[in-house]
């Protein structure tokens, strides 16, 4: 039995390409069980490619990928099964299907790993709804869903099936302030109340320092630095204090 701290997912040497551009360089990471680790970086830096390795949905060209002590990195595409039930994915824009309700999406993954009673399906997706704080809506198209409603709804898609460790990207793109707050708290939920882990690709700063046990900063396809909030916030590196403070340096 896994404990808060015990080490869940290891890379190591990871390098992706698409065609001749080189996207990951040989990125090292470690990620702990009940952390919230954030992923920061500037637009093509490698995040979101990274992430789509940790669910087996990318196998890299070099390099190691452990997910509790299980290397997956060259499973064939039957196998990823067990792995996908501990890894689940929030994707950017929420990504539901416009002609399924509430219901039917957040219940898509539990008929995907071959659920079929359905009762215990609804009970599932209606735990799942609770937990977003979308109770009753299962009957709703996601065009009866405001943007923030819709990022819910995808996170409860995320969370149905009970995985150890949710992936977001760009959780909060295209949400107003106070709808982003929304979603770090519920963020900060799953990991305080349910004993997930998560792994969240980020522009925003305020939630970074919000939500975040320890920061990443890819750059070029590499892992250029590593620390918590507190040491992000003190750097007096000048790369990082221009992202966390928005600075392009360009003159206007």
């Amino acid at each position: 039995m896994a404990n808060a701290g015990d080490l869940f997912i290891r890379i190591r040497g990871l390098e992706q390409r698409f065609e001749s551009h080189q996207v990951l360089r040989g990125v090292d990471l470690d990620i702990y069980y009940g952390e919230t680790l954030v992923l920061l970086g500037g637009s093509g830096g490698g995040k979101s490619v990274l992430l789509k390795h940790l669910p087996g949905l990318l196998k890299p060209r070099a390099g190691t990928i452990e997910v509790d002590g299980v290397e997956i990195s060259q499973m064939q595409e039957r196998d990823y099964g067990p792995i996908r039930k501990k890894i689940s994915m929030m994707f950017q824009g929420g990504a539901l299907f416009d002609s399924l309700t509430v219901a039917e999406n957040v219940a898509f993954p539990l008929r995907e790993q071959g659920l079929k009673d359905n009762t215990e399906i609804m009970r599932l997706v209606s735990e799942a709804l609770d937990i977003v704080r979308l109770p009753g809506q299962e009957q709703k198209l996601p065009s009866d869903l405001s943007g923030g409603m819709r990022k819910r709804v995808a996170l409860a898609r995320a969370v149905v099936s009970r995985p150890a460790c949710v992936l977001y990207d760009e959780p909060h793109a295209g949400l107003d302030p106070i709808t982003a707050d929304s979603i770090d708290h519920l963020i900060k939920d799953l990991q305080q109340n349910h004993g997930m882990t998560n792994v969240v690709i980020t522009h925003e700063m305020r939630s970074v320092f919000r939500i975040a046990d320890r920061v990443v900063f890819l750059k070029e396809g590499r892992v250029t630095w590593i620390g918590t909030p507190q040491e992000l916030q003190n750097t007096r590196d000048p790369e990082l204090r221009a992202f966390i403070e928005g600075d392009s340096g360009d003159p206007w």
